[in-house]
């Protein structure tokens, strides 16, 4: 059945001060490995800034907590308190939070850590996003349906180029993760050693990093992000994985050789968001939602819109009366003149972002509950620009 556009007027231009952008060039994630490899020697073509006031290190690990957002360590000093004690600056450590970027979601994350790019760049501008050459919604941390990653995401990784100027390279993650396509594009260079045991990694991770006179190790831990979509980040299961992380934390610190710099970070934050109609939109039972859109991309707290031809700008009209109380709600020139997705969004990149982008800034999201079972049942979520899911930690101890 053909598209009918419904009886709204024209959209007036959105004004987007209140969207926090990232600090992409200075302080977001993007921005860690560019500063840490210039450093170390290593300047990276098309550096996207002046990079973070961070002093070099011969030897550099970056352990990312999966969901450890800044506002969440902050507010549970009891269960991190090693972490805890990294937030006072002194002489040999101190603490401050940067910007996952946008959407704060974890494949565009670890993409805009492992390239040094943000996502307008490295292309990863989502959870779910349109595959322009098929037509289908792609899930960039799944990586299906299939595309070649290498064509999905072209630039090399600082992990490849730091290896290739003679810096001792290594991730030490999950066995699971070696051969994944996101690994693949986005952390790989130099070796991957793969272990179960948090404990193993940190030992591991401290091995490499005494491994070469230069070293850049990357470590990661994944449980934070997935007890808080299980169970939310008000439950004693979240509380118990971020004990587990200040513990795995510490004994990396421990252990560092000299000449060393230890950054801990996360790939965003989360928040709790209540059910019921209140706060959880259902797409796939809402026709005024649903009016002109083909595809519905990204996940409940930045999506992507994709119209029928024609319809998008009264899919723009339709959103922005229905939920721009609680999302900024921008046409997709617009979220890209904003800077949402960094300051360049290459060609390639462009049509995957929705021809409509919607953040919440309130406690709501906007759930699928037939097309996205899973996802629309999680309790905790993130992606948006909030503080709560933007802002993460950097914190570094130094030896």
């Amino acid at each position: 059945m053909a598209y009918a556009a419904p009886a709204w007027p024209e959209p007036e231009p959105l004004d987007l001060a209140g969207a926090p952008v990232p600090a992409y060039g200075t302080g977001s994630l993007a921005d860690l490995l560019p500063t840490v490899t210039a450093g170390q020697g290593l300047t990276l073509p098309g550096a996207g800034g002046p990079g973070m006031d961070l002093d070099p290190a011969d030897r550099v690990c970056v352990f990312l907590v999966d969901g450890l957002g800044w506002e969440l360590l902050r507010a549970h000093p009891d269960e991190a308190p090693f972490l805890t004690s990294l937030l006072d600056s002194s002489f040999n450590r101190t603490g401050r939070p940067i910007t996952a970027g946008f959407p704060a979601t974890t494949a565009a994350s670890l993409a805009s850590v492992g390239t040094g790019l943000p996502p307008g760049e490295h292309g990863l501008a989502g959870y779910t996003c349109l595959n322009p050459d098929t037509g289908e919604l792609m899930n960039q941390l799944r990586w299906y349906p299939w595309t070649d990653p290498y064509a999905w995401q072209p630039y090399p990784t600082v992990f490849r180029q730091a290896h290739a100027a003679g810096i001792h390279t290594c991730q030490v993650s999950a066995p699971n993760f070696e051969r994944t396509p996101l690994t693949e594009i986005a952390l790989s260079g130099g070796t991957f050693h793969g272990r179960l045991a948090g404990e193993e990694r940190m030992d591991l991770a401290a091995e490499q990093l005494a491994a070469g006179d230069r070293s850049l190790v990357y470590t990661y831990y994944a449980e934070v992000d997935g007890a808080g979509h299980r169970y939310g980040v008000d439950s004693d299961a979240w509380r118990g994985q971020l004990m587990y992380v200040d513990r795995l934390a510490q004994r990396l610190a421990e252990q560092l050789p000299p000449r060393s710099a230890l950054y801990v970070t996360a790939d965003h934050g989360m928040v709790d968001i209540p059910f019921g109609p209140d706060h959880r939109i259902d797409f796939d039972e809402d026709w005024e939602l649903r009016a002109g859109v083909r595809l519905l991309g990204g996940e409940g707290r930045a999506r992507h819109l994709y119209a029928h031809p024609g319809a998008a700008g009264d899919v723009l009209a339709v959103w922005r009366e229905v939920v721009g109380e609680h999302m900024w709600v921008a046409g997709r020139d617009e979220a890209v003149a904003a800077g949402w997705f960094g300051p360049r969004v290459d060609d390639r990149v462009r049509a995957r972002i929705g021809d409509v982008v919607v953040a919440a800034h309130a406690d709501m999201v906007i759930v699928a509950s037939e097309t996205e079972p899973r996802e629309s049942a999680m309790v905790g979520m993130h992606g948006s620009m909030t503080p709560a899911e933007q802002l993460v930690p950097l914190l570094e101890v130094r030896t």
